[in-house]
C-alpha cells in the first residue's frame, strides 16, 4: 500500500472551491458525469458514474474535506484528505490519500492528476 500527496494551486476562493467539491450539481458540472453526494458526515458517495465511490467522514466548511474511499472488499480503508489553504489569487488545494493499493497506484495517481485535480483547475480556468 502508498500514500499520495500533491499541492495543486486553484484561481477560485476557498469558499467557491469547497462549493465546487461538495454540492452535488458544482460536482456535476466540473466532472460531466452523474453523480450523488451529500455533504454529510457518514455518508455515501459515488463520483464519475461510479468510478469512485466511499463514504464521507468529515467537513469544515471552506477548510477540510476527509472522505474514505473503497478500493474493493479486502483492501485496507484509503483515506482522502483534502485541505484548502487561501493564497493570494486563489485558493492551494492539499490531496492526500493513504493505502494505495501497490497495483494500482500508477493509474489511480495518474487519474487523479488528470481528471479530479486537472478537472477541478479547468473548471476554474474557464
Amino acid at each position: 500500500m502508498k500514500d499520495y500527496k500533491k499541492y495543486t494551486y486553484i484561481p477560485g476562493s476557498p469558499e467557491e472551491v469547497y462549493l465546487a467539491l461538495t454540492k452535488d450539481i458544482s460536482i456535476k458540472l466540473w466532472t460531466g458525469a452523474e453523480v450523488v453526494f451529500e455533504e454529510k458526515p457518514d455518508t455515501e458517495f459515488s463520483l464519475w458514474d461510479g468510478d469512485i465511490v466511499g463514504k464521507n467522514l468529515e467537513f469544515e466548511t471552506n477548510k477540510k474535506i476527509v472522505q474514505q474511499w473503497y478500493f474493493g472488499e479486502d483492501a485496507e480503508p484509503s483515506i482522502v484528505t483534502i485541505k484548502l489553504h487561501e493564497d493570494k489569487k486563489g485558493t492551494s488545494l492539499e490531496f492526500k490519500q493513504t493505502n494505495i493499493p501497490d497495483e494500482d497506484y500508477k493509474d489511480f495517481t495518474d487519474g487523479i492528476e488528470e481528471y479530479f485535480l486537472g478537472g477541478l483547475v479547468d473548471f476554474f480556468d474557464e
